[in-house]
């Protein structure tokens, strides 16, 4: 039963990192008209009518977002590392900290959407009168879900194995 909890917690901990990436990578976090024109934005670059743009602006709330992304793209594959290779040794210590690795993932993800959702509906709600968050940003907000449970997952897997008895051996006498 343990070893299925933390091979299934790090099944989900590999999911989330993989939305996590593409997450942070794609250009869709918020979609917008432009001067009549459909735009859409991500964390590197904006697009106006499929013609993609670094963005020229210095907000801080991007690097911050940035930051976080990758600090939690980094966290859930070190989570998912540390599962995969203690999945068949559930008592090892490699279970806790890929638990703990995943919750702080999951954090620094909470964290970055937060911020950007934050200064998303204060700077661009004011400018832009038709805009939405788009797909890579709802992606995002799976993969946060996604790492927060795996991590949970682990360490509950982890707490079960300490709360019972070791094996023992029987000898035959």
């Amino acid at each position: 039963m343990v070893f299925t909890l933390v091979g299934g917690a790090t099944l989900s901990g590999a999911a989330a990192l993989v939305l996590l990436i593409i997450s942070t990578a794609t250009d869709y976090w918020m979609q917008y008209r432009y001067s009549g024109n459909a735009a859409n934005q991500g964390l590197w670059r904006f697009c106006i009518n499929r013609k993609c743009h670094a963005h020229t602006l210095t907000v801080a709330f991007w690097d911050a977002t940035r930051a976080f992304m990758l600090l939690s793209v980094l966290g859930c594959f070190a989570g998912v590392i540390l599962g995969a290779t203690a999945s068949k040794r559930p008592r090892s210590s490699r279970v806790r900290t890929a638990g703990f690795a995943l919750l702080l993932s999951g954090f620094f993800a909470l964290l970055a959407l937060a911020i950007y959702t934050g200064m998303t509906v204060h700077f661009f709600g004011k400018r832009y009168i038709e805009w939405k968050f788009s797909w890579s940003y709802i992606v995002g907000w799976i993969g946060i879900i996604l790492a927060l449970g795996a991590g949970v997952t682990q360490l509950c897997a982890y707490q079960r194995t300490i709360a019972e008895p070791a094996p023992s051996s029987v000898s035959d006498t």
